[in-house]
């Protein structure tokens, strides 16, 4: 694939980025990121996604823009309430790089569909908000040989790590959710709406990074930050072999789909 003139000074900044180039940009241009959750995390990691052209950005979330989405979800406006995440998103995108192509899937995943999505995608990154669907791709991830970062914030911190075939997954570290009594949201406790930003463009960087072969990634690691201190923190740990997904005798052998349900679907029952 050969840069077009106008590509080349698209990305211009990245071609005389040491260590980057021209390489890294074909390989971005030819890659496919499923992202699930067009969210606050989701949001961060689309745009900058998008401005860094990726080639093609798969879209997964069933819900609808609402107005108490604005104060994180930047990549809608105030004129998208009331319209699918994934085609709001979709059009934002397309205002900001028209090379990029959206394939948009206006639902949530589920354990029926989880696996067939992912497969077809070279890097997943969850921007969820509930246990259920970030269990669901950390396993289909696992089975079908997939890298992905799974990430969650709420009130003023998050955390997120990054998975590659062979390293420690989510449940190596949280081998079982939570029970659902002790789950909270950010519709019950709120989160401070910049800390989106702050974990998604991370998780967009490590996508790019695992595109490219760039550096080093967060595997077996779990990096957390916390606003009201403004501190980072990176928690080393191993692949475990006694996992029940990964490890050397695995019990998890098929997709099950936690109770949790995403906040909007909560809301509405």
């Amino acid at each position: 694939m050969t840069l077009t003139r106008e590509q080349k000074l698209r990305y211009n900044r990245h071609l005389i980025l040491d260590g980057f180039g021209e390489q890294a940009q074909v390989k971005l241009l030819q890659s496919k990121v499923l992202l699930v959750g067009a969210g606050g995390l989701g949001s961060p990691v689309a745009l900058y996604l998008a401005a860094a052209g990726v080639g093609t950005i798969g879209l997964v979330d069933g819900d609808m823009v609402s107005l108490t989405n604005l104060q994180r979800q930047v990549i809608h406006s105030t004129s998208s309430v009331g319209q699918l995440k994934v085609d709001s998103a979709a059009e934002r995108i397309k205002e900001l790089n028209p090379d990029v192509q959206v394939v948009k899937y206006p639902y949530f995943l589920t354990e029926d569909n989880a696996a067939g999505l992912i497969r077809e995608y070279d890097f997943i990154i969850d921007g969820s908000d509930n246990f259920s669907t970030k269990y669901l791709v950390n396993d289909a991830c696992v089975m079908e040989g997939k890298a992905c970062s799974i990430g969650g914030i709420l009130r003023y911190a998050g955390q997120l790590m990054t998975h590659v075939p062979g390293s420690a997954c989510y449940r190596c570290l949280f081998p079982e959710p939570p029970a659902m009594n002790e789950v909270e949201t950010c519709s019950m406790v709120g989160v401070l709406g910049s800390i989106a930003g702050m974990l998604g463009t991370v998780q967009a960087t490590e996508c790019i990074k695992y595109l490219t072969g760039t550096g080093e990634l967060l595997t077996d690691a779990l990096l957390t930050f916390d606003a009201i201190s403004m501190r980072w923190n990176r928690l080393e740990f191993e692949h475990n072999p006694e996992c029940a997904l990964c490890g050397a005798h695995p019990t998890i052998k098929e997709l099950v789909e936690y109770a949790f349900k995403p906040c909007s679907k909560r809301q509405k029952d």
